[in-house]
């Protein structure tokens, strides 16, 4: 459970499953991600997932050049933890996806906890013309690729984190991830206190909805004990903010993000990232609870300050 009534924010400032012709908003410049980082978090977010772009055309990227330079920005005005991807984009290697680990050493990094048919081409059904060529072709290509994370990988991403410094943020796309997480915990792969997120929404893995929240809680609670981990959950696009909600009141904390929503309220597009973290600390006043600082958060999820 959370520390009292402090809630960790995690805002993911851009992802890869957005592209440009989806929002004018979206921020695609290394200037662009690192600018709504620092705006999240004086917002109130305590630490910022980062995924780099193409600043020509927006595709997602590992360039490390791009990394490090949203990095620096970011860190030369602000405080907040910056959680990298390890996830990266479509048709990345898992070489080029991990990389940013050793390079950078992040406080905090993303952890895939399996393989899994990460499905986002029923968008292509929602637009006619496109500013990239490479939009449509990035999308549809999702009907035929599986998202790689073998137990091979997952094991030599727990190595080189540890190597790092670097605290994994486990991603669970689905009940069987849990079971993945667990059995790296059990052979000592994984270090207490563990910190999960619980991603929700994205075809292929599990829906978001309020009954399967709760399975996800009631699961990791049977698998690692109730009260000795960390957790976070959101709901891809429309149920950004009741999954968000929810989670809160089951005592976990939540993400919010143009990298899972791109509208701050029916009809409206987010203009920044800063808008929907501003929305999830005005939901928070409302049910006497309060934004956890970075260094608040670092305590909460055991994370060493560099």
């Amino acid at each position: 459970m959370r520390k009292g009534d402090k809630v960790v924010i995690s805002c993911a400032i851009t992802g890869s499953i957005h592209t440009p012709t989806m929002s004018p908003y979206l921020p695609i410049t290394p200037e662009e991600i690192a600018r709504n980082a620092i705006d999240a978090a004086k917002a109130g977010a305590a630490a910022v997932h980062i995924h780099a772009r193409d600043p020509k055309t927006g595709a997602p990227s590992p360039d490390l050049n791009v990394f490090g330079e949203i990095i620096d920005r970011i860190k030369a005005e602000s405080d907040v933890i910056i959680c990298t991807t390890t996830g990266g984009g479509f048709g990345m290697t898992l070489e080029q996806r991990v990389s940013v680990v050793p390079k950078f050493k992040p406080e905090l990094a993303s952890f895939n906890q399996g393989s899994m048919n990460f499905a986002i081409f029923p968008l292509l059904a929602k637009y006619k013309e496109w500013k990239f060529e490479w939009e449509p072709q990035f999308l549809g290509a999702t009907k035929k690729m599986v998202f790689q994370n073998t137990f091979e990988d997952l094991e030599g991403i727990c190595k080189i984190m540890k190597e790092n410094g670097t605290k994994p943020e486990l991603e669970v796309y689905d009940t069987s991830h849990l079971y993945n997480a667990y059995y790296l915990y059990s052979q000592g792969l994984l270090e207490p206190p563990l910190y999960m997120q619980f991603v929700m929404g994205i075809l292929g893995g599990i829906q978001s909805t309020i009954p399967h929240l709760v399975h996800l809680k009631q699961t990791a609670d049977s698998l690692f004990g109730e009260g000795k981990y960390q957790w976070s959950a959101f709901g891809a696009g429309a149920m950004e903010f009741p999954i968000c909600t929810t989670a809160v009141l089951l005592g976990g904390n939540c993400r919010v993000g143009m990298e899972d929503a791109l509208y701050v309220s029916r009809g409206v597009l987010a203009k920044n990232n800063a808008e929907l973290v501003a929305k999830m600390v005005r939901i928070l006043n409302e049910l006497s609870l309060a934004p956890a600082t970075p260094d608040e958060a670092r305590e909460i999820l055991g994370i060493k300050k560099r």
